[in-house]
């Protein structure tokens, strides 16, 4: 019995095992980069970069259809353009990077939707809205192995300087030139995995496998090393769970995972042992000498 519910329909199945290989990738990439996103206080910018990428997908999708490379470099390119373009506003304005940032999704996401829905069919909106995790083929799989391997590859050459950036980013701009590098190429580094996520689950989820295991990991680590192992098993695990609710009750794969991820974050919050409301309102103990 419990075989069949929990491991027979990776066995049987070979989209199912697809489904739970590309999770594994996307969780691997994205939630690392999501630790540091909830560091630098930055945790509804991926959100605004997830929505930006929408319009680059779309006009892909216009010009090559359901095609993995067009969407994936119209993706990229459309996220780099609003990451750039709000940094350029802030820089040379006086309008403030998280309002240009705000100004730039919100016209990207209108825009993507209008493109998709006048030119496309209701069913090709949710595909790129929502993703088709269950429908990954081997060229989607080998993208989202590679950008996962190159996204970890980055993050492990880039560690210090992004950890001292989340502690002191005055401190590295005083004592080293990397400070623009590294900034730069963490925004890089966000765009990559939210395109990435967006095979799998869409625009409008890709960002919550990158955000809430990094939200729901700060109530059981505390070092940076333990926050992105604990992330990546919450990620990991939500996607497991997700696939099997998916795949017994016939719910949408991508709101599943997001939804389990979403239920690990408030068990966290309420049990974890670093700062969860359990632990942060049991009696403690008064030693008397």
């Amino acid at each position: 019995m419990i075989y069949d519910f929990l491991f027979a329909p990776f066995a049987d199945f070979g989209f199912m095992r697809r489904a739970l290989l590309g999770c594994i990738a996307v969780s691997l990439g994205a939630t690392p980069v999501g630790v540091f996103l909830m560091l630098r206080r930055m945790s509804l910018t991926g959100d605004a970069m997830a929505h930006a990428i929408l319009p680059g997908a779309a006009i892909g999708y216009l010009v090559s259809g359901l095609s993995l490379g067009a969407m994936t470099i119209g993706g990229l390119i459309a996220g780099m353009i609003v990451a750039l373009g709000s940094g350029f506003v802030a820089r040379f304005t006086a309008l403030r990077e998280d309002a240009s940032l705000a100004a730039f999704y919100l016209i990207s996401l209108a825009l993507g939707v209008l493109i998709v829905s006048t030119r496309g069919g209701n069913v090709d909106l949710m595909h790129v809205l929502f993703g088709t995790v269950l429908a990954l083929d081997d060229s989607a799989l080998i993208l989202l192995c590679s950008f996962a391997s190159i996204s970890l590859i980055t993050l492990a050459i880039f560690f210090r300087p992004l950890v001292l950036e989340c502690a002191d980013p005055q401190f590295l701009r005083s004592v080293s030139k990397l400070s623009a590098i590294t900034h730069f190429t963490f925004l890089t580094l966000v765009v990559m995995n939210l395109v990435a996520g967006f095979h799998a689950l869409g625009t409008l989820m890709a960002v919550g496998i990158m955000i809430l295991p990094a939200a729901a990991a700060r109530f059981w680590a505390q070092s940076i090393g333990g926050l992105i192992a604990a992330a990546a098993a919450v990620a990991i695990l939500s996607s497991f769970i997700g696939l099997l609710l998916s795949f017994h009750y016939s719910l949408p794969s991508g709101p599943a995972i997001i939804l389990v991820a979403g239920g690990g974050y408030v068990l966290s919050l309420i049990f974890g042992p670093v700062g969860g409301i359990v632990a942060q309102n049991l009696p403690r103990q008064h030693f008397e000498t």
